[in-house]
């Protein structure tokens, strides 16, 4: 029998969570390498600072992200790291940020630290890279051997960013519930799979109770119980699925409908990620016959103030304009390992029903 190992994220998490990076980072050495986006460096590197006054730690240098993760962006990080010899790199901000420098510190051959400052994504706790091309589009996925060693989840940061990306996290995080159920349906599971699946319960049930809250104390700018949930189920509970289940049973039907609705012109600057996600999760559960599921979903989902129907994102339903959608849907690699055949027609039914929910 093969050896099979491990790697999770550790993480904190709390009001200034900066304050233990000299306890959990020390022991890895000296020098950082910091690399974030702007306005995540405006609101965290403050903090970061403040948290590092005192200790061995120090920031050797700092660049400033812009633009896609590509596989241009992670070469030219890691080779900043070598020049400078940095230790470790610092990653902060949002999904793109933090997979560049996961990717750069693989290549580097140093660890790597996440500081997310919003809650739109697992990035922070996950094994693996979205690449982008040059143009903007999807190049391919960058797998490692381990996460991220630590993530820092800053509630006050992440409490003061835009409450669209919290809502974003949530939508793309009840994607992973049922996308997880939905493709290993019939499969017998290894351990770490089953794991997986059962921990992405949890990408599901605190949203319910505690996510409409979270998405009202977030626009007001307070740190709270609700707050923290979805926070740790976007970014903790999603990691830890991603990290243990087979990729596989990673995504689905709804991850295939972004991927097929970000061709049409335009669209992707309007919608963002997760909230496609979760109206792809209601397509995926019409498919699949759940009327009454997708009902309930749907009544969350207007909670989170998400856009449910493709006439609220200004996609008219057009069995012609969809064409080249329908083909990406169906033929996307999340769709290579689900319960049955996933035909266009299917598809397109599924959105007639959704848009008449």
């Amino acid at each position: 029998m093969k050896t099979t190992s491990i790697y999770f994220c550790n993480y904190s998490i709390g009001e200034d969570p900066y304050t233990e990076v000299s306890a959990v980072c020390g022991s890895f050495g000296k020098r950082i390498l910091l690399s974030g986006g702007e306005k995540a460096l405006e609101a965290g590197l403050p903090r970061l600072k403040e948290a590092l006054r005192e200790s061995s730690l120090y920031l050797e240098a700092v660049e400033v992200f812009q633009g896609d993760c590509t596989y241009e962006a992670i070469h030219r990080l890691a080779k900043q790291a070598r020049e400078v010899q940095a230790d470790m790199i610092f990653g902060m901000g949002g999904g793109k940020a933090l997979d560049v420098a996961k990717g750069a510190a693989f290549e580097a051959g140093i660890p790597v630290f996440t500081f997310p400052t919003i809650a739109a994504t697992c990035a922070a706790t996950t094994a693996l890279s979205v690449v982008y091309r040059e143009d903007g589009s999807f190049d391919s996925f960058y797998f490692y051997d381990r996460p991220a060693r630590h993530c820092f989840l800053d509630l006050t940061v992440i409490s003061h960013a835009p409450a669209r990306y919290l809502q974003a996290g949530m939508g793309d995080t009840i994607g992973k519930y049922f996308e997880c159920h939905f493709s290993a349906r019939g499969d017998r599971l290894d351990h770490s799979s089953a794991l997986g699946r059962e921990i992405s319960n949890l990408c599901y049930g605190p949203l319910l109770e505690h996510g409409a809250k979270a998405l009202i104390d977030c626009k007001k700018g307070l740190v709270s119980h609700a707050l923290s949930q979805a926070v740790l189920a976007n970014v903790v509970s999603t990691g830890l699925v991603s990290l243990m289940v087979l990729d596989d049973y990673n995504c689905a039907i709804a991850h295939s409908v972004y991927y097929g609705l970000v061709l049409l012109p335009g669209f992707e600057e309007e919608n963002l990620h997760g909230n496609v996600v979760a109206y792809g999760v209601l397509v995926q559960l019409l498919v699949d016959g759940e009327r009454e599921e997708a009902l309930r979903l749907k009544a969350f989902l207007k909670d989170l103030e998400i856009k449910t129907t493709l006439e609220e994102m200004e996609v008219p339903l057009n069995r012609k304009d969809l064409d080249a959608v329908l083909k990406d849907i169906v033929t996307e690699p999340d769709m290579e390992h689900i319960p049955y055949p996933v035909t266009e027609e299917m598809i397109y039914k599924a959105m007639e029903a959704v848009e008449a929910l």
